[in-house]
């Protein structure tokens, strides 16, 4: 069977001005490509790399005439992969479609159009084996594990239950050979960088874990996870990024420090092979505090930096998302990985219903803190949460997925949306000066500063123009008394 995996092209500005900073390798296709027979053809096509991602398809279907067609979206990218698929039901309607990934996973009945065939719920490497397996011996699956047939098919008692993640022993090593590694990137930070030093190197990325032991109410993880937290062997993610081509690496764990045991293990297995790379991580402030000689210990082979969610500049915020640390535990944690040399890239959360007052506490805490990369989003439970569940009547329309990005309110804001976006971009502008690049004033390659500056200029404008991804009627409207919108947003 000859299949082509593809990854969608996100519509919003605010996504694709993020990607000029970071875009990551399609790893989940790796794995799913690795776990079938090797008799299978496969191809990946990621249309974020095209300016043109619908001609782009067009080519490849008509190239390759794939049998079996696999898309993976999130939220925020349904829609297009919905259109997708009536594209590829219009052009080869005699390709089976199916689809997986985070939208499939939370929002399962939200798929069951009559342009998809079959849905993979959670981790795709079984369900997708057995589906080319049955699809291959020219039967209809049936009976498989976290994979629905839809339509007069679908099963929506089945979509009750929250599928588990499998041994993480059984994860084959992903197949890095289907795409270009120069393709992918992360503009990277580190905490004493060397004169000049390349900005956008290309990146990779590494799977070592599963889960989270924690309980944010608004993260979808625990309830996936089922509050656990599941390793992969340390000598096989170690042969796994002993293999990689480039020198970076990005981890996608959720948690990568949260087993202590494991992380020295893994350290001492990558230094036994002699793996000399640049590792960026994500942390828990309360690990990095509880754990200091483990990230020590990675300095020593390699960390740059860790991502940090810090969330809200307010132990009360903090507390309402069963965060599990305090404003304290943030700042010690910022200075614990300075103290070591590690980056810490610092993650905060805006709320719709922030003021003018609550935006300029939170400048004034940025601009208070030491040198840092910092990011910003909006507040926005997961499809699944109990958050999602008691704010979904307040959301502004009937079918918000299009704009569940993380960037875009979907509750109605105190300010009017306008002006939520320019303060917004304020914040992101004076957070730009904090970075360690310009406060320190290290050389940067001409090539990359200008790069750099475009983007974040790009990035900017995305959410000073964000009032246009809604309805005209919003625009200037204000939070308190938003009018009734039915149907899409967008």
């Amino acid at each position: 069977m000859r299949i082509l995996l593809v990854k969608p092209q996100a519509h919003l500005q605010t996504v694709l001005g993020l990607q000029r900073f970071q875009c990551l390798e399609p790893l989940e296709f790796g794995y799913l490509a690795a776990a079938i027979p090797p008799e299978h053809p496969v191809r990946v096509l990621d249309l974020r790399l095209f300016w043109r991602p619908d001609a782009a398809l067009i080519r490849e279907l008509a190239r390759f005439q794939p049998d079996l067609v696999g898309f993976t979206a999130y939220s925020h990218e349904s829609g297009t992969m919905k259109r997708l698929a009536a594209l590829v039901r219009r052009l080869m309607p005699k390709t089976r479609i199916v689809m997986g990934g985070h939208h499939a996973t939370v929002a399962t009945a939200d798929c069951n159009i009559p342009e998809i065939d079959y849905i993979v719920r959670g981790e795709g490497c079984a369900p997708f084996r057995d589906l080319v397996t049955a699809l291959h011996q020219g039967h209809e699956p049936d009976g498989i594990a976290n994979l629905l047939r839809t339509g007069a098919h679908f099963d929506a008692a089945a979509t009750v239950e929250w599928p588990r993640y499998p041994d993480p022993r059984t994860l084959p090593l992903p197949r890095r050979d289907l795409w270009d590694p120069r393709s992918y990137y992360c503009a990277w930070v580190c905490e004493n960088p060397r004169h000049w030093q390349a900005l956008y190197p290309p990146v990779a990325m590494v799977r070592t874990s599963y889960g989270c032991k924690m309980t944010c109410s608004f993260c979808i993880v625990p309830f996936l996870s089922g509050g656990v937290h599941l390793p992969r062997a340390a000598d096989v993610v170690a042969e796994d990024i002993a293999r990689i081509a480039v020198d970076h690496v990005y981890f996608a764990d959720d948690e990568n420090f949260i087993d202590e045991a494991f992380g020295f293990e893994l350290a001492e297995a990558l230094e036994k092979r002699g793996v000399r790379k640049r590792y960026f991580a994500w942390a828990r402030a309360t690990t990095i505090l509880r754990y200091p000689e483990l990230l020590r210990r990675w300095r020593e082979i390699g960390l740059d930096g860790v991502f940090v969610g810090f969330e809200f500049v307010t132990n009360q915020e903090l507390k309402a998302v069963h965060k599990g640390g305090t404003v304290s535990h943030n700042e010690r944690a910022l200075d614990t990985l300075r103290s070591l040399g590690i980056a810490c890239h610092t993650a905060f959360m805006v709320r719709p219903e922030y003021g003018s007052g609550e935006f300029q506490r939170l400048r004034d805490y940025v601009n208070a803190m030491p040198p840092a990369q910092c990011s910003f989003t909006v507040c926005t439970p997961s499809p699944g949460t109990a958050d999602y569940a008691a704010a979904r009547p307040a959301f502004w329309a009937g079918d918000a997925y299009d704009l569940h990005d993380c960037m875009h309110p979907l509750m109605p804001t105190a300010l009017p949306l306008r002006e939520f976006g320019e303060v917004f971009a304020r914040q992101l502008h004076e957070a730009a000066w904090r970075n360690p690049l310009r406060v320190e004033r290290h050389p940067i390659r001409p090539w990359e500063l200008a790069r750099v500056i475009v983007a974040e200029q790009r990035y900017e404008r995305a959410f000073r123009r964000l009032y246009r991804d809604f309805p005209r009627e919003l625009w200037d409207w204000p939070g308190s008394a938003a009018p009734a919108v039915s149907g899409q947003l967008c």
